[in-house]
């Protein structure tokens, strides 16, 4: 975990290492991108805040206006509640010693749907719902493409878990996330993700309404097929959140470029190995988190690849391991390792920003609109939300 902030950091030269770095600049840039996707798509956007999981940055998705938003933890919608958020999707499968969570959000004046996929669940919802007195709205999950949970869209108990929650008054809708859009390495791949997705929530809504059973949102998203979706006919709203800030996954994808990636990790030369050719950095996996997304890609970037302070990149210089606190990098493709001696501060582009931001307490932010300096001057620190 990244040491607690540092208020009087005036530039990325001054905080302890490891920490975080978000570019405010390219932030606001990819959140204008989907945003306009969107409205050309006619949807709704309805961003997952789980990936910066910061009041601050959620501040930018709405034109600094509080705005739907997805989490993925309770602890998130009370903060982000909190911060003045009163349309929340809490978009993981619901159990019973959740719901005094969510009932007292709703009796907040906060709109929290559940989300759910067996009757079991939507049985303990509507019992919930009659207790407390209040409508608890709920999505049934739609699987689209065998990645996780939901019902498939011709599932024989679709329509008996919508009548459950519809007696209850709890029925919103339903809900997909085409997850094996992560492995889509073209864009026609994506571009046909998108279109399953869109056809396997449009299809569950359109068997709940032939039961006599009202389906106000139909929600779909991730970030490679929200940016793949060419016609959302018969959805509603549309999901995604890593596209906030982006990662190296998402560009070995095609999906953004390098250029893109918003969030990196400030580490500094702790010592040499030239016998190994190594340089070894203070910022391992505590500092990066453990994902190795990209090895299933067509190239492999390590644990991240390497910039300057400036965030040029350092060509051939990946992150090519990582113990807890330590990180090695290594020259690629038999190039020579660069001269950076003990103290040289870098940063590394991480391979999944959702995993890498959740290892740090937050970002120190600067604008990349206002040049190349050695030592980028720290605008703002945005704190992240923590725990369960």
């Amino acid at each position: 975990m990244s040491p607690a902030p540092s208020p009087a950091a005036r530039s990325l030269a001054d905080p302890d290492t490891p920490f975080t770095v978000v570019d405010i600049h390219r932030t606001r840039r990819n959140i204008a991108r989907l945003r306009a996707r969107a409205d050309r798509l006619g949807v709704a956007l309805r961003p997952h805040v789980k990936t910066a999981k910061s009041p601050d940055a959620a501040a930018l998705l709405h034109d600094g206006a509080p705005g739907p938003v997805t989490v993925s933890t309770l602890a998130e919608a009370e903060a982000f509640a909190d911060a003045g958020h009163c349309d929340i999707t809490y978009a993981v499968g619901i159990e019973p010693r959740k719901l005094p969570r969510v009932v007292a959000l709703l009796r907040r004046g906060v709109t929290v749907r559940v989300l759910l996929d067996s009757t079991e669940q939507a049985t303990f919802v509507a019992s919930a719902a009659r207790e407390a007195g209040i409508a608890l709205p709920a999505q049934i999950e739609i699987d689209c493409d065998g990645h996780r949970g939901g019902l498939k869209p011709d599932a024989p108990g679709l329509t008996g878990i919508g009548r459950i929650l519809h007696d209850a008054g709890c029925l919103d809708g339903v809900l997909t996330h085409a997850g094996e859009s992560y492995f889509c390495h073209t864009a026609e791949e994506r571009r046909e993700a998108a279109r399953n997705e869109r056809d396997a929530a449009v299809s569950a809504a359109e068997r709940l309404r032939a039961a006599g059973l009202p389906v106000a949102t139909v929600s779909v998203g991730s970030t490679p097929t929200a940016h793949a979706a060419d016609d959302l006919t018969g959805v509603t709203e549309l999901r995604a959140g890593n596209y906030v800030f982006f990662d190296l996954v998402m560009a070995g994808l095609g999906v953004c470029d390098l250029a893109d990636l918003a969030l990196s990790v400030v580490v500094t030369v702790i010592g040499h190995r030239p016998e190994y050719g190594w340089i070894v950095t203070d910022g391992g996996w505590m500092a990066m988190s453990r994902d190795r997304g990209t090895a299933v890609q067509a190239q492999d970037q390590g644990y991240g690849l390497v910039a300057d302070l400036s965030g040029a990149l350092i060509p051939n210089l990946v992150m090519t391991a990582a113990s807890q606190e330590h990180g090695t990098l290594t020259a690629r493709d038999g190039a020579v390792l660069p001269d950076l001696p003990i103290g040289t501060r870098l940063r590394v582009l991480p391979h999944h920003a959702c995993a890498t931001a959740a290892q740090h307490h937050g970002y120190h932010v600067i604008d990349g609109a206002r040049g190349t300096a050695a030592a980028p001057a720290v605008e703002a620190y945005w704190p992240r939300v923590t725990g369960w």
